[in-house]
Parts: structure tokens; sequence; C-alpha cells
């Protein structure tokens, strides 16, 4: 079935809804069609207790006139129902100063499948993943005789699109998305600590894999004995080396963020003047990237049917591009990034990441950003932060890393936040390792809706980040 049929509408349909929100002199106009079955199951206690499922269906229509967004959505796809929502897009857009009209760029590009999905989840019984969850909890309980709880969820959709816009470009996407998630509580003696991992793919049920079994179960019982022999450290200015992958969290955060273009259209971002400019050393390539085969960040298209690409933010440390949707890139007179991203039909879109991250460097391995380091604090998990997107400012929580002294890992630390500034610490980044890895885990952005990305970066050192110890 196409997803044209799917919706159960005509191109002439499609385009009488079109006239509808344009009626009042608007000067684009774009739909939204949306039919998404999601389905989850829960491990607690070496049962699967819960589980559920339900369908997300309907469509949103937007109308632009002038600068003015009008949006509204309807949960019915019947004409009728269509050209009521596109009426009241139309009138909410009527709101508008005197702005000229922004002139939105066509696609552009011909969209890759990125999704390398072998087996629809659709045509899997919900039963069949039940044994792989018990199996998890076991594998974690026998491993690591200090586990006393153990959780694991299974949550999984396919998501049909189909995307029209009064430029006539019509878009199809039918998109997969599975997330595994496992924490576990260890105790020791009185002391309580807890550990979790995640993989999320753009793929089908064939992720239900004992090689990814035994990822999860590695990743949740692996640095328990650091996690009981971790200390809070002296605080203070001081290098911190942040390991591959996990690490890129704070990239998406501190920076990732403040590359949107809507904050530097309003003026609210550090980097809104600052096109062109040298922001870090040389070498230094960052990338927002929609085109990884599987990646959970990866697009097709966005969710305005601007086909998925990759974006190259900082080129050889000079900032070279923000993060557009389609009214940003008419706006700077540039072409769409393919980042106008969408929680749901419910939601007008908005320049979102999709997969964050720094390319390798060429300054040797982990080891020797290590050895290069007198004192400092080495960090491979960061947990919940705040960053100001106007100043760049950021505080994150280190969730596992350990001491450096002369060279060399010592101390396991833990309860310790770091602070600095986006910029600056971009500024102050002292060497890239060439040990690039792009993070599997559940990450889910969100700025003002929630939606599925992905982070990752090479080892990095960075000098003068402020570390809140003793």
């Amino acid at each position: 079935m196409s997803n044209l049929d799917r919706f159960g509408l005509t191109i002439p349909q499609l385009d009488s809804i079109i006239a509808e929100g344009l009626r009042g002199g608007g000067n684009w106009c774009d739909l939204y069609f949306e039919d998404t079955a999601y389905s989850n199951l829960l491990l607690r206690d070496g049962e699967v207790s819960s589980g559920g499922h339900h369908i997300d269906y309907g469509c949103g229509i937007r109308v632009l006139k002038g600068e003015k967004t009008g949006y509204a959505y309807s949960e019915s796809t019947d004409l009728g129902s269509l050209l009521s929502a596109a009426k009241a897009a139309a009138a909410i857009s009527q709101a508008s100063n005197n702005a000229a009209p922004l002139s939105l760029p066509p696609c552009g590009i011909p969209a890759g499948n990125f999704y390398p999905m072998e087996r629809d989840w659709s045509l899997a019984a919900v039963s069949e993943f039940v044994p792989f969850l018990k199996r998890i909890g076991e594998a974690i309980t026998t491993r690591e005789p200090r586990a006393i709880k153990v959780m694991a969820t299974l949550s999984y959709s396919i998501s049909h699109i189909l995307m029209y816009n009064s430029l006539g470009e019509l878009s199809s996407d039918t998109r997969p998305l599975g997330s595994l998630s496992v924490s576990a509580v260890f105790k020791q003696g009185e002391r309580i600590e807890k550990q979790q991992a995640g993989l999320s793919f753009r793929q089908g049920s064939e992720m239900i894999s004992d090689a990814n079994l035994e990822y999860l179960v590695s990743k949740t019982i692996d640095g328990v004995d650091q996690l009981f022999e971790a200390r809070r450290p002296k605080g203070g200015k001081m290098s911190v080396v942040m390991g591959a992958g996990a690490s890129g969290i704070l990239l998406h955060e501190a920076m990732g963020h403040a590359f949107e273009a809507d904050f530097n259209r309003k003026g609210q971002s550090v980097f809104s003047d600052k096109m062109g400019s040298r922001i870090c050393r040389k070498g230094i390539n960052i990338v927002d990237d929609g085109t990884l085969p599987a990646n959970r960040g990866a697009c097709n298209y966005d969710d305005e049917g601007v086909a998925g690409q990759k974006t190259y933010m900082v080129t050889d440390g000079i900032l070279t591009s923000f993060l557009h949707d389609r009214i940003s890139a008419a706006w700077y007179n540039v072409a769409p990034t393919g980042n106008g991203r969408r929680e749901s039909f419910r939601y007008n879109p908005i320049p979102r990441m999709r997969a964050t991250y720094m390319e390798s460097g060429t300054d040797g391995s982990l080891e020797d950003l290590i050895a290069s380091v007198d004192k400092g604090i080495y960090v491979d998990q960061f947990a919940n932060g705040q960053v100001k997107i106007g100043e760049g400012d950021f505080t994150f929580f280190v969730q596992s890393g350990s001491l450096i002294e002369n060279g060399r890992l010592t101390m396991p630390v833990k309860d310790i936040n770091i602070i600095g500034n986006g910029p600056q610490a971009l500024a102050d980044i002292q060497a890239v390792a060439g040990d690039l890895s792009v993070d599997p885990g559940t990450w889910t952005c969100g700025k003002e809706q929630s939606v599925p990305v992905s982070c990752g970066m090479p080892s990095v050192l960075v000098k003068n980040l402020t570390v809140g110890g003793e």
C-alpha cells in the first residue's frame, strides 16, 4: 500500500486542501500526514509484567503569511476535516505584520534510504520478544551477583509519513525505530549504585539479536567495581579528557543547540554573528548528519519533505553552516539542510539536530591524551546537564570517570560537575584523538518537542574547565 492510499486521498484532493490554506493570502502551505503504531514491553523482577500498543494518526497543516505561521491539525483525514483544519491554519496566519513573504526553497536533492529494515516490526508477534527480555535480566543477575534489581524495556514503532506542499512536492517515508533500555541496581554492603545502557536503531526486529543482548548486558555490568570505589575529588580548574562516544551529549547540548538557525535568526545564540569566523583550532570538524544508516537520528526526509543530508557546521575550525529548516533557509537565503523536525503531526516543524558529532582528529589515541595530562579528570559518561543557549554556559553531571595524575588514570570519581562555556570549551580543545564513536543509545532531545537524536565524538582534551568537587 502506498502512503497516499493509506490516507485515502488523491493529489487533486491534496491540492484542494492547499488551496483552502492559501485562500486568505498565505504564501506557503504544507501538509504532514502521520500513521504511527507504537508498542512496548517492560521486564521487572524477572518477569515481563506490562506492555502497551497505541496508534497515532492524523494530519498537521501549516500556513505561512509573511513571517506569521498558522498551524492546525486533525485526527481525521477525511476531506471535510482537513479542509476545516486548513481554514483554521489560514485564519491564524492572518494575524500578520506587514513583513515581506519568505520564498521557501524547494527540497533540491534526492532522498536516500537510511533505514535498513530486514524484518518489519509489524510482522512480528509481541510474544516473540518476551524471552529476549527475560534473558537480559537472567544474564545480568547471573554474571553480577550484586545486581538486586533489573528493568529492561523494548519499545518499537513504524511511522508512515506523507508530506505535500504548495510547490507540489510529494514526499513519502516509512520510518522504523526500535529501542532497548536496561537499568540495574547494585548493592554492596549498605551502598547502592545504579547503571544503565541502551540501544536504538532505525531498523526492524532483526535488532533483537544475541550480539545486542551481549552489548547491553556488558554495558550494564562493566565498571561496577569502579562505581563502588569512586570518591569525590577536589575541584578546581583543570584539564578534562572526554571519552569517545557518549561524551558527545556535551557537544549536542552545549554547542549543537547554539548552531540551530532559529536561535541564530533571533539573535539568541552566541554564534549569531560568527558565520565564517574561526571558533576553534584547525582540524576540528563538527557535523550534524541525517545519513548514517540505521542511526536513531537518520532521516530519509526531514519533517518538511527535505531530503536527509550531512551538514558540516564547523569545517577545519571555521563556522560554515547553521542547521536550517525551510523557513530559516529562506531567511538566510541558503539551501535547507534537512533539519526541520517535529514530534508528531500535532507540532509545527522547527530546526532540530539529528546525529551530531565531531569527526576524528589526528592527535593519537585516548591513551596519548591521558598521558599528556599531569592533573585532570577523565570522563566517559555524562548525565544530566543544563545549558544557557545565549551565553553558552553549561553544567554537566559526571556519571563515571577517573582522576588523571601524572599521565595515568588513578582514583575513580563520582558526584562532580563539569562547568564551562560552550564556545570557550571549543576554543580550548587541545587535542582530538582518532577514535570517533557515535553512541547507539536512546537519546531524545527535548527542545519544545521530543525527537530521537544521537551524538558522538572522538576522545578530546579540553583545558581549563571547572570541576566541581570538594
